[in-house]
């Protein structure tokens, strides 16, 4: 579940059986919780920086949201980030297209958010979950080579 930005909003989401929780910062209380160090719910801390990056890894994180990757210069800042981070799974998000997928996983990135990709505004309004289950579908399509690297 994403964005949680308090405390009160993973429980609920725990609640109703989330299995992991994604913010766009590092939530300390979040990263805290039982269930986050247990391992039983995966946190996906939000990070833009190395320094950000380092210290959501020392405060526990597993994997890291790098967010806006797109402000960032995108793929080539997942690619440069992976440089210095090898050992660390980097999930890129904001401004992902269907047709990006394959060069950030190329790049370095574990995993991509495809939230406006998929759930199109115009879809969403007009309640056309045809369209959003093709977009959904389309992503799943993209080239194995790239995520088999």
């Amino acid at each position: 579940v994403g964005t949680v930005l308090k405390i009160e909003d993973a429980k609920s989401a725990i609640n109703v059986r989330a299995k992991f929780l994604m913010s766009p910062a590092t939530v300390k209380d979040i990263m805290e919780m039982d269930y986050v160090q247990s391992g039983e719910i995966l946190y996906i801390s939000g990070t833009m920086t190395p320094t950000e990056i380092l210290s959501a890894c020392d405060e526990g994180a597993k994997i890291v949201k790098i967010y806006p990757v797109s402000a960032l210069d995108g793929f080539q800042y997942i690619s440069t980030l992976k440089k210095a981070f090898p050992h660390i799974f980097m999930v890129a998000s904001q401004g992902i297209t269907i047709d990006s997928i394959g060069e950030y996983i190329l790049r370095g990135a574990s995993a991509v958010v495809l939230s406006y990709a998929i759930f199109d505004k115009d879809a969403i309004a007009q309640h056309d979950l045809d369209k959003i289950q093709k977009l959904a579908h389309s992503a799943t399509l993209v080239d194995n080579k790239s995520v088999n690297r």
